[in-house]
């Protein structure tokens, strides 16, 4: 076992602790990871708060970036030296989802307390956090969870690639299947919102309308490839959005942000037949209702996403392309950067709604 530093959480709702813990080496099929850059997400936050439940002591951090140190037994085609973005994406490779191309419903049963590579300085067992446990100077995880990049991208805006582009662009491509000349709103214009909006505009849509809090987040997503902005202040956003396209509906909703009210007015901006596209994620106890009847005779429909449905062997190549292209903004996404003790001030910036990502710096 070797001693690393990380931002241990302890208790819901109380700030992260830097402390020294346990990663043993990686076995069978497993890589370990020094940790370069990882990137300040939503969900991390949400678990750290306790809204989505799970064991304590915890680590969390999933969206980074790093140098692979070392491999396990039966790991083919990555080796010490290359670098990689980490994701979350744990995927065994034989299970019904992951033989359909859809590796991040994989089926296979990972425990992250007792099968997880983390423990305290006497023993006891760490959470691995969102299978990955980031916010440390290294991680242990499945060969399957990363995938190489080109010295051409920068570690810090490869941690983006992770999570919070491939979720947003993901979600876009390939969930609602957008194609050229339809209408898209993106609710919420943070770090996956901005992302969606990339995502329609690299598809082709021919209007992408944001909706958001402030004048302030509407520009930064017409920065982004916006054609228009809503303010959700406004007593009914939706047909204000509708107003701005000739009086139709959306062909697709993509709501970035975590609360449930949003999705109760989601389906108002649709088009029929169009889709809700479901992406942002409400702590587990909220609630979200609609008509099953007006979507129903409309033909809308309401889509789940994970990631983005990304297949990260296929999907994070490309967009290293278009980034390398200029055609895809990766570091214009990070506000702020942080060194690890650092990382409770990162997670206040980015729960103040003002940062698009925020990024831990550790190499």
């Amino acid at each position: 076992m070797d001693k690393i530093k990380a931002a241990v959480c302890h208790a819901f709702g109380e700030p992260l602790v830097i402390e020294e813990i346990s990663i043993r080496p990686p076995e069978a099929g497993e890589v370990e990871v020094e940790i370069h850059a990882v990137a300040i997400c939503q969900s991390d936050i949400s678990f750290a708060e306790g809204g989505f439940g799970g064991p304590l002591p915890a680590v969390y951090g999933h969206e980074a970036a790093g140098i692979v140190s070392r491999v396990g037994p039966e790991v083919h085609g990555i080796a010490p030296g290359d670098r990689v973005v980490v994701t979350l994406i744990r995927a065994c490779g034989h299970c019904p989802s992951c033989q359909t191309a859809r590796p991040v419903t994989c089926e296979t049963p990972y425990d992250g307390l007792d099968q997880g590579p983390l423990t305290t300085g006497d023993g006891a067992p760490v959470y691995q956090g969102l299978q990955t446990g980031a916010f440390a100077e290294r991680v242990v995880v499945l060969a399957s969870q990363v995938a190489k990049i080109p010295d051409t991208v920068p570690m810090d805006s490869a941690a983006l690639l992770a999570c919070g582009v491939i979720t947003g662009i993901g979600a876009v491509v390939n969930v609602a299947n957008i194609r050229p000349g339809q209408t898209v709103v993106v609710i919420g214009a943070g770090g996956v919102g901005l992302n969606a909006i990339q995502g329609a505009r690299i598809a082709g849509a021919a209007r992408i309308i944001a909706v958001d809090m402030t004048e302030e987040k509407l520009a930064m997503a017409r920065d982004f490839g916006a054609t228009h902005g809503v303010l959700a202040s406004e007593e009914k956003p939706w047909s204000a959005m509708k107003k701005l396209n000739g009086g139709r509906g959306a062909d697709a909703v993509f709501v970035t942000v975590g609360a449930a009210p949003v999705y109760d007015a989601a389906p108002r901006y649709l088009a029929p037949g169009g889709n809700v596209i479901m992406v942002g994620l409400p702590h587990a106890t909220a609630k979200a209702s609609y008509s099953p009847l007006g979507m129903g005779n409309a033909a809308q429909g309401i889509l789940g996403t994970m990631m983005g449905n990304t297949v990260i062997a296929r999907d994070i190549p490309w967009m290293v392309d278009l980034y390398e292209q200029k055609r895809l903004k990766l570091d214009e996404l990070i506000s702020n950067r942080f060194p690890l003790d650092q990382i409770n001030e990162a997670i206040a910036s980015t729960k103040s709604g003002s940062a698009k990502r925020n990024v831990i710096v550790l190499k």
